[in-house]
């Protein structure tokens, strides 16, 4: 017996979001970007950690920073040794004290750059110097927050490179991170690059 034409397109409508979402939660392939194994966090890494369909935790994290998505947050501190691994979502980041993949989403259209030099920016072969940070700077790194009175540099590391579409350099002033995937915040510099408000 056939399948009505409309009920078969809606049936392979659903087995595509279904194969899409479970894409999700796959593992991203074992074989790291070339010259990105065992490098260095050069700012900490914001992630969720959640149950998928099947139970299992999967961590996942975004180019938007997501600072305080809920329940499941845990930051992968600056200097922390992983390898970077292909996603055809983005890419993973294997920590290396811990073990745990990160699925790390990545929009090249949203931050103006391919994955490879972003990851340039975010990782690094040798350790971050952080010895010409001040206190302030490095309590709000320590706890990944953002404080009044931190440096560009600290917010930075705190908190990750902002997404350049609506930060669209680090020269700016006002710089936008999201709390969640729908709630945003701004964090805004003086002449000096001190934050002085944070919205």
């Amino acid at each position: 017996m056939s399948v009505p034409r409309p009920i078969a397109l809606l049936i392979g409508i659903g087995l595509a979001i279904a194969l899409v979402s479970g894409c999700a939660t796959m593992g991203g392939s074992s074989t790291p970007y070339e010259n990105f194994s065992n490098v260095y966090l050069q700012e900490n890494i914001h992630y969720e950690a959640r149950l998928d369909r099947g139970g299992k935790t999967t961590n996942s994290a975004s180019y938007a920073n997501y600072t305080d998505p809920g329940a499941g947050h845990k930051i992968a501190p600056v200097n922390t040794q992983v390898t970077i691994g292909r996603w055809r979502g983005g890419f993973t980041i294997t920590r290396q004290d811990t073990g745990e993949v990160i699925y790390f989403e990545y929009k090249s259209s949203n931050m103006a750059m391919g994955v490879e030099d972003y990851l340039k920016i975010i990782t690094a072969p040798t350790k971050a110097n952080l010895s010409g940070l001040s206190a302030t700077d490095m309590k709000g790194i320590k706890e990944g927050q953002v404080l009044r009175g931190m440096s560009k540099d600290g917010v930075r590391i705190a908190l990750g490179y902002p997404a350049r579409h609506r930060t669209p350099s680090l020269e700016d002033n006002v710089w936008t991170y999201w709390r969640t995937r729908w709630v945003m915040r701004t964090v805004t510099f003086d002449g000096k690059g001190k934050v002085v408000a944070i919205q």
